[in-house]
């Protein structure tokens, strides 16, 4: 994708799949294969289009690492045990918008009635895990909820207690790497990227179908840098980024958020909190260029546990269909905005004139259709109307030890997350 740098090649290391003859010369690609009841410690490498049936709690070891190329499927297929991915090692998936790797379920499990997934447990990163990519990834019908043998719990990570539905991705590391881009998450019971430390970029990226009864897509605590843009979140329960510095982690969590698209934030949560950016608890956010859709609020801050005074937002654009969407951006002591911001007065002001999405849409609704285009038709006022003066914080990248650099994203002065049709 156009907005994600990938330089050189990847090192030997990453390249364990593929070998040398004895008598030549040639590269000899390993053929795909389809493994049943995996289960238990795995590393090296999966290679592409090979699928793996997974019936038991699956974990990278400290010090070691796991290569998922392209194509592969990880497909989760016990609902006994919900299995839980712990990565103590590293994680690298490594797919293609062509071939992309899929952490799923049987196909025979993606009914109405599992809609909010719950059938495994997500990829839940220990602070021994130092890098963690998924470029190209489709997350699906995760989110199970811990119980007491969990190896989450046993291993004292994420909420370390029995009871609450894992995220899609956990991870926490403050030293540590997280890249997460060009990939999807769907059909998610609660939290998508609960991300509690490390350098971070969360780029071009798709969320929908995400937090029943709560739950937020893009989770963000202490100890965390990271740069978020040119993501589209639709419909989360919640909100579509949780900004907050709470947990007491050395660095201050410090977060530049651009060029996202988010639609119909926070309407399904049953109490009021939140509903498209909430910022608290003394957390570094510089917001631009965001398009917020129909959402509950706009960007929403906790008076009581305020966010750093360095904050800054300028150049978002907020439309709302209904008066309750309307008033729920107008600016108070809850609701923060920055200069340079378009923000409607009145219902249907500032029409974003979306390619193909009915903005008449039920607010409440989470079903997504693949067919929705959000970028933008000629004459939208999001057109011109963003800002590229701001510092983003891996302009020069991330450099990760299988020889990829990923780079966040150039801002674009076209609002939102996918440009002009």
């Amino acid at each position: 994708m156009k907005h994600v740098c990938i330089l050189a090649a990847l090192s030997a290391a990453v390249l364990i799949g593929c070998s040398k003859s004895d008598d030549s010369n040639q590269t000899v690609t390993p053929t795909p294969v389809v493994k049943d009841a995996v289960s238990g410690d795995v590393s090296g490498t999966w290679t592409k289009g090979s699928t793996y049936k997974i019936t038991g709690h699956l974990q990278v070891p400290a010090s070691q690492s796991l290569v998922i190329e392209e194509g592969v499927n990880v497909i989760f297929s016990d609902s006994t045990v919900k299995p839980e991915f712990i990565i103590k090692g590293n994680l690298y998936v490594m797919g293609t918008s062509a071939n992309p790797v899929k952490f799923t379920v049987p196909d025979a499990w993606k009914t109405t009635a599992n809609q909010w997934g719950s059938l495994w447990g997500g990829i839940i990163a220990a602070p021994t895990c130092t890098e963690l990519l998924l470029d190209n990834a489709i997350l699906e019908y995760g989110g199970a909820v811990t119980t007491e043998s969990s190896p989450s719990v046993k291993a004292g990570l994420y909420k370390a207690a029995a009871g609450n539905h894992v995220p899609a991705v956990n991870y926490s590391n403050v030293n540590g790497k997280l890249v997460i881009v060009n990939s999807r998450l769907n059909n998610q019971n609660e939290d998508g990227f609960y991300i509690e430390g490390g350098k971070v970029i969360i780029a071009n990226n798709k969320i929908y179908t995400q937090g029943v009864s709560g739950g937020d897509a893009i989770n963000i605590k202490s100890g965390v840098q990271a740069d978020v843009a040119y993501n589209l979140v639709y419909s989360p329960n919640t909100n579509a980024l949780k900004l907050s510095n709470s947990g007491d982690r050395t660095p201050q969590a410090y977060v530049v958020a651009y060029n996202n698209t988010i639609v119909n934030a926070g309407w399904r949560r049953p109490t009021i909190k939140g509903g498209s950016i909430w910022v608290e608890v003394g957390v570094r956010a510089e917001l631009y260029n965001n398009l917020l859709a129909n959402d509950r609020f706009g960007v929403k801050r906790d008076p009581k546990n305020p966010e750093d005074s360095r904050t800054k937002m300028s150049n978002n654009l907020y439309y709302g269909y209904t008066q309750d969407g309307v008033t729920g951006f107008q600016p108070s002591t809850e609701i923060l905005t920055g200069t340079s911001d378009v923000i409607s007065k009145t219902v249907g002001d500032n029409d974003p004139k979306f390619v193909n999405y009915p903005l008449s849409t039920d607010s409440k609704n989470a079903l997504f259709n693949t067919a929705w285009d959000f970028r933008l038709q000629s004459g939208s006022p999001a057109i011109g109307k963003g800002t590229t003066s701001f510092t983003r914080l891996y302009a020069d990248g991330i450099s990760l030890a299988n020889g990829t650099l990923y780079k966040s994203p150039a801002p674009s002065t076209t609002i939102g997350a996918f440009g002009t049709n």
